[in-house]
């Protein structure tokens, strides 16, 4: 429960709000971790916040995260420097079901800063690239300077197998790609919906509408699962900040299957 010494060992911005850290330990091994899972991360004299490991989950020397700065904590962490100090505990939480996913259609569909959580598992899933039928990275944002990590995105489009699209919610003159919603995405990419496991992470409004989506064209809820965001204190369970129905994200979560959370995520007061 106690916060680790760690070190940012780099610092990379990547649009005018988010960027993304390298963190090492002071001391100790550094944990392993899997797609999907999250840290807390401790501003010294500030507070501590959840945020979701961003980096691949096979490199063992470090821990990376992309964070937005949004309030005070967060704000703290983005605007950490090479050389200064964090504390974190973790890794917490469940995983995307990437390895289990292997023999079929793999749709990875984001929504603005829920691309990081997804980062991990297009990693593992484009190291073995060859054990899908295929795969397809679809990612919407407010606006073209919001994207996060582009140059990625544009290799990963070059990828025999893999396909990526891209829209954005308001476009200027710099950007020439699809505008609309994530879940309009769907039309350009082809999945066999008996066949296709779908990992979502962003917004809520996001997640309900990309769910239905791909339940109006036959992908089984159980085939669906979300990252859930929620307000996390503890990581353990025990403080009940994360409380979502029966469902404590923290410790359940955040990955969940949409046909255990469907009934609930249709409720905006929950």
């Amino acid at each position: 429960m106690l916060p680790a010494l760690w070190r940012v060992r780099a610092v990379r911005a990547e649009t005018a709000d988010t960027a993304t850290l390298e963190l090492v330990p002071l001391a100790g091994a550094v944990p392993r971790f899997a797609p999907g899972q999250f840290n807390m991360l401790y501003a010294f004299g500030i507070g501590e916040a959840p945020i979701s490991l961003s980096g691949d989950a096979a490199d063992p020397s470090c821990h990376v995260h992309t964070v937005r700065a949004v309030g005070a904590v967060s704000t703290a962490i983005a605007r950490a420097r090479p050389g200064g100090m964090l504390g974190l505990r973790g890794p917490f939480g469940s995983a995307w079901p990437v390895a289990a996913a292997e023999g079929q259609d793999l749709l990875i569909v984001a929504g603005g800063l829920g691309l990081a959580p997804l980062r991990p598992a297009i990693h593992q899933a484009l190291a073995a690239s060859g054990r899908y039928r295929r795969i397809a990275i679809l990612y919407g944002g407010r606006n073209p300077a919001e994207l996060l990590f582009r140059d990625e995105l544009a290799l990963w489009a070059t990828r025999q197998g893999v396909t990526v699209a891209v829209t954005v919610d308001h476009a200027d003159a710099s950007w020439h790609g699809a505008v609309g919603v994530v879940p309009s995405l769907l039309d350009r990419v082809q999945f066999d919906p008996a066949a296709t496991v779908a990992l979502l992470c962003g917004p809520e409004v996001m997640l309900r509408f990309t769910a239905a989506a791909l339940r109006g064209a036959g992908v089984a809820a159980a085939r669906i699962f979300v990252s859930m965001e929620r307000n996390m204190k503890c990581a353990v369970g025990l403080c009940g900040h994360c409380q979502f129905g029966p469902d404590f994200i923290c410790r359940d979560g955040p990955v969940l299957p949409y046909d255990r959370i469907a009934a609930r995520l249709a409720v905006r007061e929950i």
